[in-house]
């Protein structure tokens, strides 16, 4: 006798499962791009007290001005049938600390139509320095925090490590969640988070940071962290220092 296929997991179960996950924010949204679900991870790092205050709204209604513009962009292109897959990202939260994450979105679509959209934000916890694929790839690691101002090869870190360009790959996601080049972003928009506090242009700043130009640095910058360079130090003023 066959078992039965297991029964889909609608919406609200899986908000209810996701409420108990602290470190994922889940979202369903309509063909408007109004959330219609949002687990209370997500409700609570939007600094308010419950659910209904999210349901209904449009991410320009719970963001800040600039982030909820840039998410809004991003949903067009899923409501549009484009997919998102790992994006990293920086998330800002009222009375939080940024941290990075990797987002994923999809359009949900009913009788051949698209109908809304649904998404989760991972964040990424600290690298496991006891997982036993760490230290293989600690000269890697080294490489790309002493170099990351420079032009970065990946056949060249994959020699390093003594393995293929597939196998750095793989084994780089499961030590670190995230694939070398994006390792590689994420350093160089940190670092540019910092140099943004201090006197120096935004062309200068970028191309210490290993952008090949501003243009190129203000398009990452913008696409990771949700705002370009320029509104970022408005928002951290020259000599200012991140909360710890």
């Amino acid at each position: 006798m066959h078992d039965s296929p297991p029964t889909l997991i609608d919406a609200d179960e899986l908000q209810a499962l996701l409420d108990a996950v602290p470190d994922i924010v889940f979202f369903v949204k309509d063909h408007s791009g109004r959330y219609t679900h949002a687990n209370l991870t997500l409700v609570r790092r939007l600094g308010l007290a419950k659910r209904a205050d999210v349901v209904g709204r449009s991410v320009d209604e719970v963001f800040p001005p600039k982030l909820g513009s840039r998410y809004a962009a991003q949903d067009r292109r899923v409501l549009a049938g484009q997919r998102i897959h790992d994006q990293l990202e920086m998330h800002i939260f009222p009375n939080r600390v940024a941290g990075w994450c990797l987002t994923s979105k999809r359009p949900l679509i009913s009788d051949e139509r698209i109908v809304g959209l649904i998404g989760i934000s991972r964040d990424l916890a600290q690298p496991d320095g006891r997982h036993p694929g760490y230290d293989r790839l600690r000269n890697v690691l080294d490489h790309l925090e002493s170099h990351f101002d420079e032009p970065v090869r990946m056949q060249a870190l994959a020699d390093l490590a003594g393995l293929s360009l597939s196998q750095l790959e793989r084994q780089f996601r499961r030590v670190f969640q995230l694939s070398p080049q994006q390792w590689l972003t994420r350093l160089r928009i940190e670092a540019a988070m910092q140099r943004l506090r201090g006197p120096d242009t935004i062309a200068a700043i970028g191309h210490a940071c290993g952008f090949t130009d501003q243009s190129a640095f203000a398009r990452q910058f913008k696409a990771t962290v949700g705002i370009t360079p320029r509104n970022y130090r408005k928002l951290h003023p020259i000599g200012s220092v991140e909360p710890t």
